[in-house]
């Protein structure tokens, strides 16, 4: 219940939705017989609204709310990491089948970018994998890391529908076999809240994340709307607003990783 809640509510409050409701509930009350009062408060929202939308869209706000989401630095691999294993986590897109892989289960955009490097983490540590996602990203997961990258997967998890169950179904996966020492691949903007999540849950972990933001060069149309940058945006938000439902829910035991 509380993870289709959490979606429904993503869904509403983050942009496309959250600007484009806030510019409804402007045009209505522009229209409805309430008084001067309504009418302005009205023509506010529609601003507000539009102005949102509008900045959220252009890479050059997207790259900031990605600096501001993205707290964690690249993991180094100057020295063996310390750790026991490598843990990639579930999200993005996947698909259950792929016409061109003969109809077996692939995992494509932000998930497989995520497997790329763990398979690239895997071949310079030499560390077992476990994955943790739906049962249709985990299956995605594993079928991937096998045919495209020749990774075998030790463990699998695939009953858990985000980052919290993650931590929680994974620790019950691993720790009793003596595993507690991970590297965690996640998206950047990702990592800083599933790097808390698992270290709740009894890990240490060595956070790894991918797709760190750099900074490109100026040009005039990073200034100008895009899907792509609205994608971005809405991605970095959720992951601020995600990070500080988390420390309410531990603070106030609503969800809490452990005794």
């Amino acid at each position: 219940m509380l993870v289709t809640l959490k979606m429904i509510l993503r869904t509403l409050i983050l942009p496309p939705a959250g600007p484009l409701i806030a510019v409804l509930a402007g045009l209505w009350l522009r229209r409805a017989p309430a008084g001067e009062r309504a009418r302005k408060t009205g023509s506010a929202l529609v601003a507000v609204g539009l102005g949102s939308l509008w900045l959220l869209s252009t890479p050059v706000i997207a790259d900031r709310i990605e600096q501001l989401a993205q707290r964690v630095p690249p993991l180094s691999l100057a020295t063996a990491p310390d750790a026991q294993a490598i843990v990639i986590l579930g999200g993005g897109s996947e698909r259950w089948r792929a016409p061109e892989y003969g109809n077996e289960p692939a995992a494509e955009g932000k998930l497989l970018e995520r497997l790329t490097y763990g398979a690239f983490l895997a071949r310079r540590t030499q560390l077992p994998v476990a994955v943790t996602g739906t049962l249709v990203e985990a299956t995605a997961m594993r079928a991937t890391l096998a045919r495209d990258f020749g990774i075998p997967v030790r463990w699998f998890e695939a009953s858990s529908h985000d980052t919290f169950e993650n931590a929680a179904l994974t620790a019950q996966l691993l720790k009793p076999q003596g595993i507690t020492r991970i590297l965690l691949v996640t998206d950047a903007a990702h990592e800083w809240r599933a790097a808390h999540e698992f270290t709740a849950a009894g890990f240490t972990v060595a956070p790894a994340p991918v797709g760190i933001h750099v900074a490109p060069a100026p040009a005039a149309v990073r200034y100008l709307p895009s899907i792509a940058a609205l994608g971005r945006s809405t991605e970095a938000l959720y992951e601020l607003l995600g990070d500080l439902a988390r420390r309410v829910f531990a603070a106030t035991d609503v969800r809490r990783q452990g005794p």
